[in-house]
């Protein structure tokens, strides 16, 4: 357990909040199950982020999924990493874009998608998708099949 503690600096202490995108605040542990392939799914429904050109707050539902190896995330910090877009002027398709790469710097999954589902702003609903899988193994076939047929 002290191995962990030593893993994770967020939890137990006094939540600060970034004023602006803040990928330093993700923390990773070692996943205790690293031989078996199971989904780990995230769901934050009250995403927000800027318009990068009117300043205008945009806010969604944004949807994870991964297949951990070695390493997961923390669910605090990536909850103060989505928290840290509130500020920060990203198109879209921009933040999920982010988010998944960031995610795969840090945790180097076997597979990810991040699905962003805006509300509607001037009449239109904007829905990105994006999904890695590590090349040169099934998961790389996994990602091109599941983009393929996502609707």
């Amino acid at each position: 357990m002290s191995d962990l503690k030593e893993q994770l600096s967020l939890l137990g202490a006094k939540t600060e909040y970034k004023q602006d995108y803040a990928p330093e605040v993700l923390e990773a542990f070692d996943n205790k199950h690293p031989e078996n392939d199971y989904w780990v799914q995230f769901n934050c429904p009250e995403f927000t982020s800027l318009c990068p050109i009117t300043g205008q707050p945009d806010f969604a539902e944004i949807r994870i999924s991964y297949l951990p190896d070695i390493k997961m995330v923390e669910s605090k910090s990536l909850k103060l990493y989505l928290f840290s877009f509130r500020n920060h002027g990203a198109f879209h398709e921009d933040c999920v874009n982010i988010i998944m790469k960031d995610l795969i710097k840090l945790m180097n999954p076997k597979y990810i998608e991040v699905t962003g589902i805006f509300t509607p702003r001037g009449g239109i609903s904007i829905y990105p998708y994006a999904n890695y899988g590590r090349p040169g193994t099934k998961y790389e076939a996994l990602a091109e099949q599941r983009l393929s047929t996502h609707s």
